[in-house]
């Protein structure tokens, strides 16, 4: 079990890894470049770039135990077919008119290249906040028999908390790691995490990256 709050996860004693995924939240350029989108509407970007070693270390230790490995990335088609009128509007309000900012056909929409990303690995593309949104996500968990899934990436309280929430609402186990999320507002950020743990885990579990990784080690020694 994973050392946990409000409870250790999972809450069953169960972890089995072949029943696991770790989903790596939209760590793309545009999130964590000096020049990329969230930069340009005035956040700094650096708290997000300070998790990626923790992810980096959470990624192989979820690969070395047999976790799938899922990515996410977020960003309209090219010719912003899927932008509806409200989109285009906070996007032209965002001073992003004429720049390819948060486009698939742009540099920034790609995964940064400090995380390795295998070719094993599932990337899925997304519009909105929320990994279920539109996507084939929850196809490819239930195709793969996924019940559990560990959270890490950004931001914290946007598309990692939409897509925790959507998880829980389809009924998989949950687990957020507090130090392998981040978003540029401090303040949302502890926010989005006490939600997890408040009414004795609404949302889940709550750990530290540490946790998980002894967690998961313990896994690989036990299967040798």
């Amino acid at each position: 079990m994973i050392k946990a709050t409000p409870f250790d996860f999972p809450y069953d004693g169960r972890l089995v890894p072949q029943h696991t995924a770790l989903l790596v939240i939209d760590l793309q350029e545009d999130f964590l470049s000096p020049t990329g989108y969230f930069a340009r509407k005035g956040y700094d970007p650096s708290p997000l770039r300070a998790i990626l070693p923790a992810v980096n270390r959470l990624i192989a230790a979820a690969r070395a135990a047999g976790l799938t490995i899922v990515h996410t990335r977020q960003g309209y088609r090219a010719d912003m077919a899927d932008m509806t009128p409200y989109e285009k509007w906070r996007h032209k309000r965002a001073g992003l008119d004429g720049t390819d900012i948060l486009l698939r056909s742009s540099p920034g929409f790609q995964i940064v290249s400090d995380i390795e990303v295998a070719p094993e690995d599932i990337v899925v593309d997304k519009t909105c906040n929320g990994a279920f949104t539109y996507t084939d996500l929850e196809l490819v968990l239930r195709a793969r028999s996924i019940t559990h899934l560990l959270f890490a990436g950004c931001t914290t309280d946007v598309c990692v908390h939409t897509t925790l929430r959507e998880a829980c609402d389809r009924n998989f186990q949950c687990l957020t790691i507090a130090d392998a999320c981040a978003s540029g507002d401090l303040k949302a950020h502890e926010a989005a995490l006490h939600m997890v743990t408040v009414e004795d885990g609404v949302f889940g579990a709550l750990a530290e990256s540490e946790a998980v990784i002894a967690a998961l080690s313990g896994l690989v020694t036990a299967a040798n």
